[in-house]
């Protein structure tokens, strides 16, 4: 939605919302979720047991990632499919050594 103020230029709605502040927050999130997910992809590489790790509920990321990917490509919205290449490859890395480890 666009909102004409008076005496200046056409402004979204959503940066008269702090819509700026509230991406640039997500950007940074993501990051910094992505960050804490390296050391279960490092221990599931490095370790040779993996019990207690889900195949499941990563493989559940995985699709989750990849469905939202889809979506923020839709919406041409790099807040949401940028990270969502990083968690692809992040839970895919998981996936590939817990079933390296356990077969």
């Amino acid at each position: 939605m666009t909102t004409i103020h008076p005496g200046g230029p056409a402004v979204h709605s959503q940066d008269l919302t702090g819509g700026h502040v509230l991406r640039t927050l997500l950007r940074a999130v993501s990051l910094f979720t992505l960050a804490m997910t390296v050391p279960q992809v490092a221990a599931v590489w490095t370790e040779t047991h993996v019990r207690g790790v889900s195949l499941f509920s990563w493989l559940s990321y995985l699709v989750s990632a990849f469905l939202w990917f889809v979506y923020g490509v839709r919406r041409r919205d790099r807040t949401i499919y940028l990270p969502c290449i990083g968690w692809i490859l992040l839970d895919a890395a998981v996936i590939v050594g817990v079933m390296l480890h356990r077969g």
